[in-house]
């Protein structure tokens, strides 16, 4: 458990709530909606982007914010009268990583709903944050992807894992019981009103390709408050279990890895793992969850057996491929590559939008867009072992941006020399490890 020390909490109200869960894990809340008031909600105001999409209520940032006070005290009126309700959630169907052809619904609730639901996020992350475990990094403050790449591995690197569990979850987002998120929440929270609404975000409907869909189970990916939401029911159902009744249990030691609902177990042994594979399909189905049994799988990953020249396997988490390799020094250790399906995934996005934007734009403002979606790769991807990986991407997305630069017209515009002096004056971002591991 942290204390409320680390964190930082521009509101000293939510600095406070911070502080009591920090000192006792068992603090209850009886009263949170006075911190929903006229200068919290402009705050969350001026916090939300004002270039993301908009609801079905087709009100933007812009618009909602001509008329700020106005409009704020008309929410805050019908809020306290418990006459708020919120708007229904549009759906959109975006592409999945690495797996061509397959989409992930995202919900798109009307600007006025998201600024009640940042701040409704902003009061459970400081109930929360404080006791939520040290190996669930998805979603919390000062926390993200490379954090919890780099405790893996560090993991993997320090102790002894004969097999790793990969878990898959399946639809765990969409699967969310209502009833049971209501009943954890009242574990530590006793406002009624709030749970109230809290309640009623999550039964606000979605509009799908023209139709009104509301369930019982599900919260809205997109939505501000959806992963505080969603880490509250991990932290009850996952990793309070694994650390409080698997733990004891096991005969050796056993982690696990969190980041949303992309879970890795590391077992000493493998009769662990075998016994907790089963006993979390158990445990997730008295939620009313899933596990994925088709793509949650043992992996045996043993430093000792790869000494012995016993191959060992791979595993993926969070778009790396984690293997063992050697070090220079001819040790065994745990390595990890981008994932060969998420290379993949992504070269064909740069073709397509290559294909589709070659004659949009100038050609240096062409190519700076270019630049700069290569930067978010490179930047995500550029940790220790990974470099020449990074460097293979950034070769093949060159290549296919030089093919479409030659068919912006019926005549080729480019020969690889002149190209060679463009990218001279107008350089590709830089192949290096932005993460260290070691």
């Amino acid at each position: 458990m942290r204390t409320a020390e680390s964190q930082v909490y521009a509101d000293p109200e939510l600095a406070k709530i911070a502080w009591l869960s920090s000192q006792n894990s068992a603090q209850v809340y009886h009263s949170l909606m006075h911190h929903i008031n006229a200068a919290s909600l402009r705050s969350c105001f001026e916090k939300l982007d004002g270039q993301k999409a908009i609801g079905v209520d087709k009100i933007s940032k812009e618009i909602y914010g001509s008329n700020l006070k106005s409009n704020i005290e008309d929410l805050l009126t019908r809020m306290k009268r418990m006459a708020y309700r919120p708007g229904i959630i549009r759906q959109v169907l975006i592409p999945k990583e690495g797996k061509p052809g397959a989409t992930r619904p995202l919900g798109i609730s009307n600007f006025e709903d998201k600024i009640v639901q940042k701040r409704v996020q902003e009061i459970l992350d400081s109930i929360y944050e404080p006791i939520f475990s040290e190996r669930s990094y998805g979603f919390r403050p000062r926390r993200g992807c490379h954090d919890a790449i780099k405790a893996l591995k560090d993991y993997l690197y320090e102790e002894e894992v004969e097999t790793v569990i990969d878990v898959d979850l399946a639809n765990f987002f969409g699967t969310i019981d209502h009833q049971i998120l209501m009943e954890m929440l009242k574990i530590k929270i006793k406002d009624t009103k709030f749970l109230r609404y809290i309640s009623r975000m999550c039964k606000a409907g979605v509009l799908a390709e023209g139709e009104l869909i509301v369930s019982e189970e599900g919260v809205a990916q997109g939505s501000c408050c959806s992963p505080a939401l969603s880490n509250v029911v991990a932290h009850y159902v996952i990793d309070m279990w694994i650390e409080d009744t698997v733990k004891p249990l096991t005969t050796g030691k056993i982690e696990m890895f969190r980041y949303a609902d992309d879970l890795i177990i590391c077992c000493r042994y493998e009769r662990d793992a075998i016994k907790v594979k089963t006993a979390l399909a158990k445990r997730l189905a008295k939620y009313k969850l899933k596990l994925n049994e088709d793509k949650t799988k043992l992996v045996s990953f043993s430093k000792n057996k790869s000494r012995q020249g016993i191959k060992q396997e791979k595993f993926d988490f969070l778009g790396f491929t984690f293997y063992l390799g050697r070090s220079r020094a001819g040790r065994v250790i745990p390595k990890l590559k981008t994932n060969g399906k998420r290379f993949r995934s992504k070269l064909k996005r740069v073709n397509e939008w290559a294909r589709s934007n070659r004659n949009k734009w100038p050609l240096r403002q062409l190519w700076k867009t270019f630049c700069a979606k290569i930067r978010g790769h490179v930047q995500y991807y550029g940790v220790s072992f990974n470099t020449e990986m990074v460097s293979k991407f950034v070769h093949a997305a060159k290549c296919i941006m030089f093919k479409w630069l030659n068919r912006r017209s019926q005549r080729t515009s480019m020969d690889w020399e002149k190209f060679d002096r463009f990218r001279l004056k107008f350089p590709l971002p830089e192949v290096k490890v932005y993460h260290k591991l070691f």
